[in-house]
């Protein structure tokens, strides 16, 4: 059995992007939002992770990483995966830890501490987007509802 089959995505290659890539994109399968990390940093400028809205196509991810980083340049690419499960099974994978040293070697304390914040942020999205399916969000259709008796 392999990391594959653990975690619906071959974590080799996720590590391989996120040690690699300059600038990374998180798709989640239960929330919409996504997770963007800019690993590019200057004296007094660490790495960025924010949780960001689904773009509407390359460009416009393109041109919002350009809004948020305006003292950088266009990123050359940005590297993208997809993750199946849960964000709590991400941290259990090492694909959260990997990110969170790798931010740290780059920006230091301040940045570990804001990778908590934002692991906490996407545990709050994905509970919120739970319970609205539960409870009948607008953007959910339900399948069969409780007879009232």
């Amino acid at each position: 059995m392999d990391m594959t089959d653990d975690y619906g995505v071959d974590l080799e290659k996720v590590f391989g992007v996120i040690d690699t890539a300059d600038v990374l994109v998180v798709r989640f399968q239960i929330i919409q939002q996504r997770l963007l990390i800019d690993f590019r940093s200057r004296p007094g400028t660490p790495p960025m992770l924010a949780i960001v809205p689904r773009a509407e196509s390359v460009e416009d991810r393109f041109r919002s990483i350009k809004r948020l980083r305006p003292q950088f340049p266009f990123p050359e690419k940005v590297m993208s995966f997809h993750w199946p499960r849960t964000t709590p099974v991400l941290l259990t994978s090492g694909a959260w830890q990997r990110i969170v040293d790798r931010v740290g070697a780059i920006g230091g304390d301040d940045s570990v501490e804001m990778c908590g914040q934002i692991m906490q942020d996407l545990f709050a999205e994905e509970r919120k987007e739970i319970a609205g399916a539960i409870l009948g969000a607008e953007h959910y259709q339900t399948l069969w509802e409780r007879q009232r008796a």
